[in-house]
């Protein structure tokens, strides 16, 4: 082979191969025909998508959506079987609430088997008695979730004629944060249009405790 002739083919693959990050045209495409993938689509295969796998696409999508909803659905609303060693809630089944004190006693050993931050709420009777702790939500280590619609609707199941919120601070300070008054003032609100008073919050911390009512938050 020539000189001139390997010259040429050099030149011939230079033109053929990818420069400045867009591909020169194919032998034997015609010009003005796109090489790439489409604008618009999404497509990894380099050619449009037609009508049917569009739609096949877009179902798929919306399924895994769905899978994923119905899985924080579950996480945020199901049950969850309480700690090992969770005590009782008293040998006859309720247990007299007269002070913030006596609601801290009664749910420190229960804050002390929580890893996160844990949120109960305690049903009253007319007597101020309260049975076995009702959980409302466990969240990771510094919050949980709480909707109205959940506590009220574990108030409404208990027949509670008042309720009291509790819920632990694993850091071991009970010092209310602003979000904490934020859910309490919410709580508070249903609670008056259900006719069911929120008696108080009290945050359990290490060998300590914080209650609104004591502090006036209510």
């Amino acid at each position: 082979m020539s000189a001139r002739t390997t010259q040429r083919a050099r030149r011939d693959l230079a033109a053929s191969t990818t420069v400045g990050g867009s591909a020169a045209p194919l032998a034997g495409t015609p010009a003005g025909t796109p090489t790439g993938t489409p604008a618009g689509t999404a497509n990894p295969f380099g050619r449009p998508l037609f009508g049917s796998e569009r739609a096949s696409a877009a179902g798929a999508a919306r399924g895994r959506k769905a899978r994923r909803l119905s899985t924080l659905r579950l996480v945020r609303e199901g049950a969850f079987p309480a700690p090992h060693g969770y005590p009782d809630a008293g040998t006859d089944g309720r247990t007299p609430v007269r002070s913030p004190r006596d609601v801290w006693q009664l749910m420190a050993p229960y804050a002390e088997r929580e890893v996160g931050e844990s949120f109960w709420i305690l049903c009253l009777d007319a007597q101020h008695r309260v049975s076995a702790p009702t959980v409302i939500t466990r969240g990771i280590l510094n919050a949980s979730l709480v909707h109205p619609r959940e506590v009220f609707q574990a108030a409404i199941l208990a027949g509670a004629a008042a309720v009291i919120l509790v819920h632990n601070h694993p850091s071991g300070d009970p010092s209310p944060s602003s979000a904490d008054r934020d859910v309490t003032a919410q709580l508070v609100a249903a609670g008056r249009l259900l006719d069911i008073p929120v008696h108080d919050h009290v945050i359990v911390g290490h060998g300590r405790y914080a209650s609104f009512a004591e502090a006036g938050l209510l």
